[in-house]
């Protein structure tokens, strides 16, 4: 059985250059898989905001919303509508206080891993915390209990086992944005490596 083939003409105006489709959702992961519970899950904010610690219990009390969202993975597959429930990182922005200076993001997750965005290209409608995958909890081995999905950039950017976010004035580099990664990672624009 073939994993993965050609867009067809259909969908083809969804998918970057240089992808494929995805028959199932194939798993990446750099180093060993987190496993963490939602009792001993937390979340922090750290950097240019007021200091706050989030408990699972606080995200599940937060307005929960359903994503249909295209999925790029920079190793050259897509993934197109998968589902998802989680909170929007809009509605979380609304629970803390973030600094004016405040214009770039790090993502930190259990295990070590980060990854840095612009907070325009984290703070959008349509980015969200997930940990929910086609109507079950979402695995490990796919970021549960949480990760981000960030729709517009490759998935990189869509920080598995999730636990902070430290808002800085100025980039800093995540793991694979110092290993030769793209400091933005944008699809369509193929921009998969660092031209610096």
């Amino acid at each position: 059985m073939k994993f993965f083939e050609k867009p067809g003409a259909d969908v083809a105006e969804r998918v970057p250059p240089g992808q494929h489709l995805a028959k199932g959702f194939p798993v990446l992961t750099y180093g060993d898989t987190p496993q963490i519970s939602t009792a001993d899950w937390q979340f922090t904010v750290s950097g240019l905001a007021t200091p706050k610690t989030f408990s699972w219990q606080d995200f599940m009390d937060m307005p929960q919303s359903e994503f249909t969202a295209d999925f790029h993975c920079v190793t050259t597959w897509s993934k197109l509508d998968v589902k998802w429930r989680g909170v929007k990182v809009t509605d979380f922005l609304k629970a803390i206080d973030i600094d004016s200076k405040a214009a770039h993001v790090m993502e930190h997750c259990y295990g070590g891993y980060t990854t840095n965005l612009a907070l325009e290209d984290f703070a959008r409608e349509e980015n969200f915390f997930a940990h929910t995958l086609f109507g079950e909890p979402l695995p490990a081995e796919h970021g549960g209990p949480m990760r981000t999905v960030v729709p517009h950039l490759y998935a990189w950017k869509s920080a598995k086992w999730i636990n902070g976010l430290e808002l800085l004035e100025d980039m800093e580099l995540g793991f694979w944005e110092r290993n030769g990664y793209h400091r933005r990672g944008e699809p369509f624009a193929e921009e998969r490596y660092s031209d610096r």
